[in-house]
């Protein structure tokens, strides 16, 4: 995700940080920056000789990406235009504004505008984020419409946390988006489980 970033802020490796040495390991994908779900095309840096071995190893086993992924990956890092990913950048930006100004007016929701990616987690008045998110599909709907959820708890290493949280992504187009939150602020209003 580090091309995406927003508000001024700018990505900094871990890899730059004084002293990390051998402990760090960076991984990079195309799949995000150029929206290529499933394309399993990337990169593994590290300094560390034992990781490098080992991944050397694997990608000459049996770890390999697909002939015409790469085919196609090599097409994408050397014919896009430098601006496309700016485009991209901005086009988030203004997903991530449009949810952001709907969330502050649903009373009970609480989450912080993300200066990166293209998601966001965010707290809901809810009992149980999961229940939520199988009531959203199995049993409400909007004029005809519902949305889908991804509730947070699977995002956190420690059990407990993320209960009441959901991943929000920022994957339609505007107008869509804005619609997205109308059904979130309205399902809301109707989820029998309302903290």
């Amino acid at each position: 995700y580090r091309e995406f970033v927003y508000d001024g802020a700018q990505h900094h490796s871990i890899l730059s940080l004084p002293g990390i040495g051998e402990r760090a390991v960076v991984m990079d994908s195309i799949s995000k920056r150029f929206s290529a779900c499933g394309a399993r095309i990337g990169c593994v840096v590290t300094r560390n000789p034992a990781i490098l071995e080992a991944a050397l190893k694997f990608g000459q086993a049996r770890l390999s990406p697909p002939t015409l992924d790469m085919i196609a990956a090599d097409a994408a890092l050397v014919n896009t235009p430098p601006e496309y990913l700016q485009e991209v950048v901005n086009e988030y930006r203004a997903r991530r504004d449009v949810v952001f100004e709907a969330l502050k007016k649903i009373p009970g929701v609480e989450g912080l505008k993300p200066r990166g990616a293209f998601y966001t987690i965010v707290k809901l008045p809810v009992d149980d984020a999961e229940k939520f998110a199988t009531w959203l599909l199995s049993d409400f709907d909007h004029n005809g419409e519902t949305v889908m959820l991804a509730p947070a708890n699977g995002f956190y290493a420690t059990p407990g946390k993320g209960v009441d949280e959901v991943r929000i992504a920022f994957v339609l187009n505007l107008e869509s988006m804005k619609r997205a939150m109308e059904i979130l602020r309205v399902a809301l209003e109707k989820y029998p489980g309302r903290k």
